[in-house]
């Protein structure tokens, strides 16, 4: 997740997206996903950079983490 937060936080950024892609050609999200989500939004949380949204983007179209599972960000 630091390197994730890391590029975002040196370039003093004012909110961030995550987006990554699966190959599967399935873009639901996985326990990963969900997993990674809620650590990126605790710690940007911490840092005071927004996190707007985790896009799974695959063959089948994509998935907005925000719009599909809230509960995994901080608000």
């Amino acid at each position: 997740t630091k390197d994730i937060i890391r590029p975002a936080f040196l370039v003093n950024a004012y909110t961030f997206i995550l987006a990554h892609n699966h190959p599967s050609g399935d873009p639901a999200p996985s326990a990963e996903d969900m997993s990674l989500t809620r650590q990126v939004s605790e710690i940007s949380h911490h840092l005071g950079i927004p996190f707007q949204d985790h896009i799974i983007i695959a063959r089948d179209g994509f998935v907005s983490l925000r719009q599909e599972e809230p509960k995994c960000f901080i608000n």
